[in-house]
């Protein structure tokens, strides 16, 4: 059985919980800044989980982490 390719964007974004969940960074953080509240800002910089119709797709693109 040949190995299975780690998708690069995905290995970037991505990684496993010690249970097994996809963790996740959130989005809206790169630009625009000032029109979002500091409250705003500091909640998009934790991690999240993916939904539950997203994590099996993206455990098939990182078989190795």
């Amino acid at each position: 059985m040949p190995k299975i390719k780690t998708h690069s964007g995905a290995k970037k974004r991505f990684k496993l919980s010690k249970n097994g969940k996809v963790i996740r960074a959130h989005a809206n953080k790169s630009h625009i800044l000032n029109k979002k509240t500091t409250k705003r800002k500091r909640g998009l910089r934790k991690t999240a989980v993916t939904d539950v119709t997203n994590t099996r797709q993206a455990k098939r693109l990182i078989p190795y982490k």
